[in-house]
């Protein structure tokens, strides 16, 4: 889609009738403002391929488009990765890079220092699967670093555009602009979505159909690292009763005997039993699409217990 495209459709949606009109309203004054104080070439977007930031890239895409009369050759954007990223998360990152127009640096911090918590043995099954415990990690220092790293290449940047919500860990007491913290680099931490609800990031993005990572269409509600993400138990379909189940008539000689059940294995905590099934049976559970979950506050119920670093 063309640049002035976009800008004419959120522009549209935003003088609408829609539900949504004054957040997207508001969101686009949030990114104005900003770009009237520091200008298209000191201000950059991050963008790590999840709902919110997609939401908020395409709303950045139509501002510039809008006071340029056309979209920039590059837009400038950080990707931070978590440890572990989901090989789709990666692929849509890269698409989305290229079909926007994105020049989009990859900032990875040192490996001790994740953004993300990250499990005690790292191997390739993810944790929430094998039952293993989460270590819990301070995912500041990783992001402080990576900010770093960012300021000393580009040092122009003042601030930065992220999708963080209300709703979202340490997002409570976020308003549109903040400032990173005394001893963090001196960027501006700009939040136009910052009151947008999980709701309402679906009805932009159905709305507009802007294009979505496909791990939401999985069931996945909150994506992060593979470590401590899996598809939201909120949205599994429940499989239907077998014929037997349904016609409580049938002789009982006619009927398969029941197949004995194991024991349940003393090394894993009963709470992952769902989780810990074979592979081949964890391909039979399936998921409705996130924009179907009907309460916002579940949305995180798909991510285990993990200190997620926000950008501070």
């Amino acid at each position: 889609m063309q640049s002035r495209d976009i800008a004419k459709e959120v522009y549209d949606l935003a003088a609408s009738s829609s539900a949504v009109a004054p957040r997207v309203k508001e969101a686009l004054k949030v990114i104005e403002d900003t770009l009237d104080d520091y200008g298209e070439d000191h201000v950059s977007i991050s963008f790590n391929g999840g709902k919110d930031c997609t939401v908020l890239l395409h709303l950045y895409v139509g501002v510039l488009a809008r006071r340029l009369s056309s979209r920039p050759s590059r837009i400038r954007a950080v990707y931070i990765p978590l440890p572990s990223p989901f090989s789709a998360l990666e692929a849509f990152i890269d698409e989305t890079a290229r079909a926007y127009g994105l020049d989009l640096y990859r900032c990875e911090p040192p490996a001790e220092q994740p953004v993300e918590s990250v499990p005690k043995t790292a191997a390739n099954t993810p944790a929430v699967e094998r039952g293993d415990p989460v270590q819990r990690q301070k995912g500041g220092e990783g992001m402080r670093h990576a900010l770093q790293l960012y300021k000393d290449r580009f040092p122009y940047i003042e601030a930065i555009l992220v999708g963080t919500r209300k709703g979202d860990p340490h997002g409570a007491t976020l308003q549109y602009r903040n400032p990173c913290d005394p001893g963090w680099p001196s960027f501006e931490r700009v939040h136009p979505i910052i009151n947008w609800s999980y709701n309402d990031v679906w009805v932009f993005l159905r709305a507009l159909k802007v294009p979505y990572c496909s791990l939401y269409d999985e069931g996945y509600t909150s994506i992060g690292s593979t470590y401590n993400t899996f598809p939201n138990p909120a949205l599994r379909i429940q499989p239907s009763p077998s014929p037997l189940a349904r016609c409580p008539n049938t002789p009982r000689s006619s009927r398969s005997p029941p197949t004995p059940r194991p024991p349940a294995s003393p090394t894993r905590p009963s709470s992952m039993a769902a989780s810990s099934r074979s592979p081949s049976t964890r391909a039979r559970l399936r998921y409705r699409p996130a924009y179907e979950l009907v309460d916002g506050a579940l949305e995180r119920a798909g991510r285990a217990s993990a200190v997620t670093a926000p950008l501070p």
